[in-house]
């Protein structure tokens, strides 16, 4: 048994590639959902109720979500991010604006270590500086996607 932090983790990133596929395979939503990666496949119930939840909370409000990352993506148009970047862009504002159990601190946190973990070497600054702007109400830096 995990804890309840660890088992959120673990949901998140189930939903970040859940996003991933959704996004770039086109695929619809309830099939990709049916699916855990095996590295992933050991993830409690608990963990896949939240990535349920994160997913279809994103997917709802995804037009609202991409107008906040193109405002603060200063100079970045959603196309050009790379796909990883705006999925956990998209996860940690759905989490920042919906989710008002969870500290903004937590998600920008955790969207940061999944950027570090499935993006490139700036990956993490970029998602950091994007959503910090957001939180500022500031434009983002047009720092490399």
């Amino acid at each position: 048994m995990t804890s309840k932090f660890q088992q959120r983790h673990l949901g998140r990133e189930l939903a970040l590639l859940w996003l991933f596929q959704i996004d770039m395979g086109r695929q619809v939503a309830d099939e990709v959902m049916r699916e855990v990666p095996d590295d992933l496949a050991g993830i409690e119930e608990e963990a896949r109720v939240f990535a349920r939840l994160l997913t279809r909370g994103v997917l709802a409000e995804q037009p609202a979500i991409d107008e906040i990352i193109t405002k603060y993506a200063h100079g970045w148009s959603l196309v050009r991010l790379a796909a990883i970047e705006r999925n956990i862009l998209r996860l940690a504002l759905h989490e920042i604006i919906s989710l008002p159990d969870v500290p903004a601190s937590v998600s920008i946190d955790e969207a940061v270590e999944l950027a570090k973990r499935y993006g490139s070497e700036e990956s993490g600054k970029f998602v950091n500086g994007i959503l910090g702007a957001y939180l500022r109400g500031e434009k983002g830096p047009p720092e490399t996607a």
